[in-house]
């Protein structure tokens, strides 16, 4: 593997056997996108509430805005940073920044500058797209920061000539390595500035196929869509795998009072439901969503029990997602069994994709059922963090596979090998000696019918070093309730949580992932000022 611009390219022989296997086109993903616009033209590309395209009106539209951006001075290979919500202009700037041959750097709207910052130095950003209204004044943000080119979501440049914005459009593209980077993701962790994910053209369109074929998507399907549009799996997932298929983006806003009826009456067929979005079937819209769905695909946190035989109840198919910006997606096969459904992610979505289940103190595989390190490696996973050698010596395995820090392990049904997701390598409690994991207990605890969220983290103990806490979501149940439940379910005792605090939503990190840290500060200031309020000091 070699350094080109700060990324780490796949070895030769490997995208060669990629490419012979089929996975790996040789266009970039604009060209990608034109000619299924070109074969379902008059069919919906996306639905918001703020207006539908069709691939036709969409491809146009994308055309004259890259003529637009060309027009302003940006040149090919140049980095935009993104925060921009989910809007019909929104699917245009992206398909219009890729046929421009810019490279769109994904942050979030919630991002602010001390996140920026970092992340447009590290990749040399030359402009700022950004969304005006809303509570955050974005448009005076991306000003104050002064980062290149300031682009509004809501005035985007456009060419007046479609003739020449398509010829623009084809030269640019046939300019453009499909192994080269189409746009940088950022990571999920929850320290820090999150580290830079290059995705290269190739691999990032085959990852979006083969999510569409592995959930079954042909050019019927309408795919609801309601967590951030620009961040991985709104790009794989929302936009770039139903148009793989010529299928249908059905692009909402979070709040459930809009997007239900959206999802209603444009008759979406499946819907990726995030975490913050498991009370919708509770909903009184939801029942109106039912008689299109074929399936809910459920991601970003622990299934509870009665989620799911809610969704049953409704006769709608449900399974789970377990994916992340740096690649690897497992996804519960349609005709899995209704417990790997429940109780595991899934399977890899591609055939090319591989796995390993780590000791996490070295390269040692542990036996299918015993809980070790996720690590994979295969034809949409990342060969090395951009601009990063010194995380990357760490961050894979001597033959290349990524160390993904999840802790899982395989559950075997008939001759499938499943994922298990069984926390992360440090959410562990350490309780007397006694090793508890965290993302065990939590679902265990989701399984009684009055909690819809869990957290489970460590609290200081004088006696034991550290007991468990539970901050939770729901109809509040008291400890011993709680205490009694698991205990119905045989779980060990030292495993039950210790103290339960109830509040009204769990607190999220900037890229939208649950902020444990923030509950682990908060009970520690909790247990310290009662010790010291109970004259412990």
């Amino acid at each position: 593997m070699t350094w080109t611009d700060g990324v780490i390219r796949y070895p030769d022989d490997v995208v060669a056997r990629y490419r012979a296997a089929g996975a790996w086109g040789t266009r970039p993903i604009a060209a990608e996108f034109r000619s299924i616009a070109e074969r379902f033209g008059d069919r919906d590309a996306v639905v918001a509430p703020d207006g539908r395209l069709t691939y036709r009106e969409l491809d146009g539209r994308a055309d004259r805005l890259a003529l637009g951006l060309v027009e302003l001075g940006l040149a090919p290979g140049d980095r935009v940073v993104l925060q921009i919500g989910n809007r019909l202009a929104s699917v245009v700037a992206w398909y219009g920044l890729l046929k421009a041959g810019l490279v769109p750097v994904c942050t979030l709207t919630a991002h602010r500058e001390y996140e920026i910052r970092a992340i447009a130095g590290k990749t040399g950003a030359a402009a700022h797209l950004v969304e005006a209204g809303g509570r955050f004044d974005l448009v005076e943000f991306a000003r104050r920061l002064g980062i290149g080119t300031l682009l509004r979501l809501d005035a985007l440049p456009s060419g007046n000539d479609d003739a020449l914005a398509r010829k623009v459009v084809d030269r640019i593209q046939s300019s453009l390595d499909p192994d080269g980077v189409a746009a940088f993701q950022l990571s999920g962790g929850t320290t820090g500035v999150p580290k830079v994910i290059p995705r290269l053209h190739a691999e990032y369109w085959y990852n979006a196929r083969a999510y569409a074929e592995a959930s079954g998507w042909d050019e019927t399907t309408r795919n609801g869509h309601l967590i951030p549009i620009v961040h991985n799996a709104g790009i794989v997932c929302g936009v770039h795998a139903p148009h793989s298929v010529g299928g249908c983006l059905v692009l909402t806003s979070p709040g459930l009072d809009e997007a239900l009826p959206l999802l209603a009456a444009e008759r979406a067929t499946d819907v990726l439901f995030g975490h913050g979005h498991y009370g919708a079937v509770a909903h009184p819209a939801f029942p109106a969503v039912v008689p299109s769905l074929r399936r809910v695909v459920l991601s970003g946190a622990k299934v509870p029990l009665p989620l799911f035989s809610a969704l049953e109840a409704f006769g709608v198919w449900a399974g789970q997602l377990f994916g992340m910006g740096e690649g690897f997606f497992a996804l519960s096969a349609s005709g899995a069994p209704r417990e790997a459904r429940l109780t595991t992610v899934g399977t890899p979505i591609s055939p090319l994709d591989e796995f390993r289940v780590l000791d996490p103190s070295s390269e040692t595989v542990v036996p299918d059922g015993e809980v070790g390190e996720l690590a994979c490696r295969g034809p949409y996973t990342l060969r090395g963090y951009y601009d990063a050698p010194e995380i990357n010596t760490v961050a894979f395995t001597s033959d290349g596979f990524y160390r993904t820090g999840d802790l899982v392990a395989v559950r075997t049904f008939g001759p499938e090998r499943a994922l298990s997701i069984e926390g992360r390598l440090k959410d562990i409690i350490n309780r007397g000696g006694e090793k508890i994991s965290a993302e065990e207990v939590e679902v265990l605890v989701l399984r009684h019918p009055a909690i819809r969220e869990a957290a489970i983290v460590a609290m200081p103990d004088e006696r034991l070093g550290e007991r468990s806490c539970a901050y939770l979501v729901g109809s509040e149940v008291s400890l011993p309730d709680l205490q009694v439940f698991l205990e119905g379910l045989g779980v060990a005792k030292f495993k039950w949580p210790e103290r339960l605090e109830w509040v009204p939503a769990l607190p999220k990190t900037a890229v939208g992932k649950l902020d444990k840290k923030a509950l682990a500060r908060r009970i520690a200031a909790a247990v310290e000022s009662e010790r010291i309020v109970g004259g412990g000091s």
